[in-house]
C-alpha cells in the first residue's frame, strides 16, 4: 500500500550530492536571525561615530549662569554650574573654607551664614539664587584683627571642643542675636536648635550667646 505526502511535506531530492536550490526553513530562520544581529551591531556601531565630539561634549555639559553677589563685603561675579550650593561656591570658588561641608543635607548647621542678614544653611542653597545678594561668612565677621564679640566670647567661655561646628554656631549666634531671641537661656536653645555640637559644648555655647546679647 502506498502513502501520498503532500507536495509540501515531500522531501527535496537528494541526488549526486547537491544540495537542494531552495533553502530550508530551518536555514532561512538561521540567515534571517544573522543577517538582522549584523544590521542591529552595525547600526549600533555607526551610531557611536554619527555622534561627533561637539555632540558628545554639548550632552555631558551641564547648564551654567553667571551670577553677582556680595560676599564679605566684596562683590564678586562668577560664571558655576546651576546645581552649585552656596556651600560650594564659598569653599571651592572663593577659597572660604570657614563655611563647614558636615552633613552636607541641612541637619547639623555647620555650614550656617547670613544671607541679607538671616540664617540659612548653605549646603541646601543654590548660589545662582543669590543674585545681588548680602553673604556673611565666618571669615566676615571680624574687623581686622579685632574678633567679632561672640567670637571672643567663644574663646571666653571655652564654647568649643574639636571646632570643627564653631565657625557655624558663632554666625548663627550672631543671627540670633540680630533676630532678638535671646530673652533667655530656653529661647537661645530654641532659635539654635539647627546647630548640633558633636562634642556637646551646648551649656557653654548658650552662655557665650547669652553674655553677647547682654553687652549689645
Amino acid at each position: 500500500m502506498s502513502i501520498d505526502l503532500p507536495e509540501s511535506a515531500v522531501p527535496p531530492p537528494t541526488g549526486s550530492g547537491e544540495s537542494p536550490s531552495t533553502p530550508t526553513r530551518r536555514t532561512f530562520i538561521a540567515t534571517s536571525t544573522a543577517v538582522g544581529g549584523a544590521v542591529v551591531a552595525g547600526g549600533a556601531i555607526g551610531g557611536t561615530f554619527l555622534a561627533g565630539p561637539d555632540e558628545a561634549n554639548a550632552a555631558d555639559a551641564s547648564p551654567s549662569s553667571r551670577v553677582s553677589l556680595t560676599v564679605n563685603g566684596t562683590r564678586r561675579t562668577v560664571t558655576v554650574d546651576n546645581r552649585t550650593s552656596l556651600l560650594d561656591l564659598l569653599r571651592e570658588h572663593f577659597d572660604l573654607t570657614g563655611s563647614k561641608k558636615g552633613c552636607n543635607a541641612g541637619a547639623c548647621g555647620a555650614c550656617t551664614v547670613l544671607v541679607d542678614g538671616h540664617r540659612v544653611n548653605s549646603c541646601l542653597t543654590l548660589a545662582v539664587r543669590l543674585e545681588g545678594a548680602e553673604v556673611t561668612t565666618i571669615e566676615g565677621l571680624a574687623e581686622g584683627d579685632e574678633l567679632h564679640p561672640l567670637q571672643q566670647a567663644f574663646i571666653d567661655e571655652d564654647a568649643f571642643q574639636c571646632g570643627y561646628c564653631t565657625p557655624g554656631q558663632i554666625v548663627s549666634g550672631v543671627g540670633c542675636i540680630q533676630e532678638g531671641h535671646t530673652g533667655s537661656p530656653e529661647e537661645i536653645r530654641e532659635w539654635m536648635s539647627g546647630n548640633l555640637c558633636r562634642c556637646g559644648c551646648y551649656v557653654k555655647i548658650v552662655r557665650a550667646v547669652e553674655q553677647t546679647a547682654a553687652r549689645k
